[in-house]
């Protein structure tokens, strides 16, 4: 049986509001009892959708109430017409829980293109607050899920001079992941006593070790979005350095956790794995290193067919655009050495390496011998129903 998942000042919801043809759930929102510290990271792709957009004015003031999300459809390119039905959204929503819209933020996930169905939106907003509650988070995960095949939350306790506190995340994204921040959805809520500005350092620190870290296709979508809420209602406070650091960890370990379980659930994936790259002259060289490979469409089509091919491996590194040295690259399956200065090590080493890879989550090492540069990101394999999920998306 699956655990509740709590946030201790906090409520949550998700409903069907007919966005979605299927009929699943497709409208979520998440409400702080009381005003929240708040802050975010947003796409970098130049085409931002209307909620983006709105979020990035709005996310200045560092306080935020609610977050009103749907599914289903991006609000992207939608015109001004999209701009004025994120304020709507966001309107109808402050309205029916008698706050202040400065305080309420939206996001969209779904097709990009198509006109926004506001109406249906705002009709369901009362009965979506009517179904808040303190254990909602399940309902709002599944909301805002789209090809997803389960929802991602995780939620654990911290510790900070007595009083015990919570992190709870959630996610989603399967597909148009690329690390750019944000490159999916997700929301966390905590109930630490943090300063805006304190909560933006640890957001942006945290998010460079999770989700910019992550790549399922190396497509930056127009949406993505990380926004955090904190509420201090556990009387925890963060202020000193020691407890912001203890704070940034378990905030770095829960959205780690969420970035490789939307790479795990990538669009037709059957295997995580981490590309590590180290001893490169820069950490700069060694993470362009890593997300080249990372991203190497003949690299993850070869992780699918379980193929030891590390010509593809060696290739991908060599045209990366980073230094590397043509004939000193060691390459590690797991810990099995599979070529030692940029040659092959013969039969017995490609036979070790394919057991690794007939693994569901492995580790592939690339150690350049010139320096101590170190970077790391995780990726998914390409199988076929990658192509026939994203072939037929809209349809």
């Amino acid at each position: 049986m699956t655990a509740t998942i709590i946030c201790p000042g906090f409520k949550a919801a998700g409903v069907t509001a007919g966005i979605k043809k299927n009929g699943e759930k497709d409208l979520g929102l998440i409400v702080s009892e009381t005003d929240a510290s708040a802050a975010a990271a947003f796409t970098r792709n130049l085409i931002k959708a209307a909620p983006v957009i709105l979020d990035e004015e709005r996310i200045r003031k560092g306080i935020c109430r609610a977050i009103i999300v749907n599914s289903g459809n991006a609000n992207c390119c939608t015109g001004i017409k999209g701009m004025e039905d994120a304020l709507e959204m966001a309107r109808v929503t402050a309205s029916e829980l008698g706050i202040s819209e400065k305080f309420v933020l939206t996001a969209s996930t779904g097709v990009i293109g198509e006109q926004f169905p506001i109406e249906k939106i705002t009709a369901a907003v009362p009965g979506m607050i009517n179904a808040l509650s303190s254990d909602g988070f399940t309902n709002f995960a599944q909301s805002i899920m789209t090809t997803d095949t389960y929802p991602k939350i995780v939620s654990q306790k911290g510790n900070l001079d007595g009083k015990v506190y919570t992190v709870t995340g959630i996610a989603k994204g399967s597909g148009m992941i690329c690390p750019d921040m944000a490159t999916m959805l997700a929301f966390i809520c905590t109930d630490v006593e943090i300063a805006p500005d304190i909560l933006k350092d640890t957001l942006a620190t945290a998010t460079e070790r999770s989700f910019n870290r992550i790549t399922i296709d190396g497509d930056t979508s127009t949406n993505d979005t990380v926004i955090i809420m904190a509420n201090g209602c556990s009387g925890a406070v963060v202020k000193n350095d020691v407890q912001k650091e203890t704070f940034q960890n378990i905030l770095a370990d829960t959205m780690l956790s969420l970035a490789k379980m939307i790479v795990k659930d990538g669009e037709g994936a059957t295997k995580l794995v981490e590309i590590i790259v180290k001893g490169a002259s820069s950490d700069k060289d060694a993470r362009i290193v890593a997300d080249t490979v990372a991203n190497s469409s003949l690299v993850k089509t070869a992780l699918f067919g379980e193929d030891a091919n590390w010509g593809r491996i060696i290739a991908a590194a060599g045209r990366s655009k980073a230094p590397v040295e043509p004939d000193q690259i060691d390459i590690f399956f797991n810990d099995v050495l599979m070529v030692k200065n940029s040659t092959g090590r013969g039969s017995a080493a490609e036979l070790d390496a394919t057991d690794i890879l007939n693994k569901p989550e492995f580790s592939i090492t690339l150690d350049l011998n010139m320096g101590t540069g170190y970077a790391a990101v995780f990726t998914c394999d390409f199988s076929i129903d990658y192509v026939k999920i994203n072939a037929d998306y809209r349809t």
